[in-house]
C-alpha cells in the first residue's frame, strides 16, 4: 500500500511540476444587455456575472476552451434616450450559458520553463444559453412579464489579457460580447401567441460580460507536432 501511494504521489505531483497543459478556474465580473430597453451603451455592467472556465493549452498560440457563465441582466428605460424614458419599460432576466471554442494568443504563451508570461488574447466559438422568455402583459399595466423558459445560441466575441502569477496561477481580465440568435431577452419580440412586439424587431439582442479570471494550471508539456 505504501508503494502504491508513493507511485500515485510521484505521478500526480510529477505531472504538475513538469508543465501546465491544462487550466481550470473561476470567472467573476459584471454583465449588461444591449437591445430595445434601457441604456444604449455597449459596455455598461450593471449586474453580476460569475462562472467556471477550463482550457487545454494545445500550443503556444492557441487553446481549446470551455466555460459555464451565469449572468443577471437588467435594463430600465429611465437610463435610455428621451423616447425610451417616456415609454418607461424595464425588465430583468438571467442567462445560463455553456460555451466552447478556440482561444488565440497574440504572443507566445509558453508555461513550461516557469518564466513570467503575458499576452493579449481573442476567444470565439459557439454558446448555448438558457433564458426566460418575456412579453408585455396587458393584464399588468403592459409591464414586461415572463411566460416561458427558452434555449438559444450565441456567438461569443471576447478580448482579454492574461498573466502568470508564480508557477501555477494565471490572472486574466476580459470583455466579451455575445451576439444572440434571439430578440426576446427583453420581451420585445415574443412568440406571436404571447403578446405584441415593440422596438426594432430586425435586430437580435446582445449581452456582455466584463470581469476577471483566475485559474490553476497543471499537466505535461504537449507535443505540438500534431496540430
Amino acid at each position: 500500500m505504501r508503494y502504491l501511494a508513493a507511485i500515485i504521489f510521484i505521478l500526480f505531483f510529477g505531472q504538475i511540476s513538469s508543465g501546465q497543459t491544462y487550466e481550470v478556474g473561476l470567472m467573476l465580473g459584471g454583465s449588461n444587455y444591449i437591445g430595445d430597453v434601457g441604456s444604449t451603451y455597449y459596455l455598461a455592467p450593471n449586474d453580476v456575472a460569475f462562472g467556471v472556465i477550463g482550457k487545454w493549452n494545445r500550443s503556444k498560440r492557441h487553446a481549446f476552451r470551455a466555460s459555464f457563465l451565469y449572468a443577471e441582466l437588467y435594463a430600465n428605460d429611465a437610463n435610455g434616450d428621451t423616447r425610451r424614458e417616456q415609454r418607461g419599460y424595464s425588465f430583468n432576466n438571467a442567462v445560463k450559458e455553456f460555451s466552447v471554442g478556440l482561444e488565440f494568443n497574440f504572443w507566445d504563451w509558453y508555461l513550461y520553463d516557469y518564466e513570467s508570461q503575458f499576452t493579449p488574447y481573442l476567444y470565439t466559438g459557439l454558446t448555448g444559453f438558457n433564458y426566460t422568455a418575456k412579453a408585455l402583459d396587458p393584464t399588468n399595466g403592459n409591464q414586461i412579464s415572463a411566460y416561458g423558459d427558452k434555449w438559444s445560441a450565441a456567438i461569443p466575441m471576447v478580448l482579454g489579457i492574461k498573466k502568470t502569477i508564480g508557477r501555477q496561477w494565471i490572472l486574466g481580465a476580459e470583455i466579451g460580447a455575445r451576439y444572440t440568435f434571439t430578440d426576446n431577452l427583453d420581451g420585445s419580440n415574443p412568440d406571436s401567441d404571447n403578446g405584441n412586439g415593440f422596438g426594432n424587431l430586425d435586430n437580435n439582442d446582445w449581452y456582455v460580460f466584463a470581469g476577471i479570471t483566475l485559474s490553476f494550471t497543471w499537466g505535461r508539456m504537449p507535443c505540438y507536432c500534431a496540430f
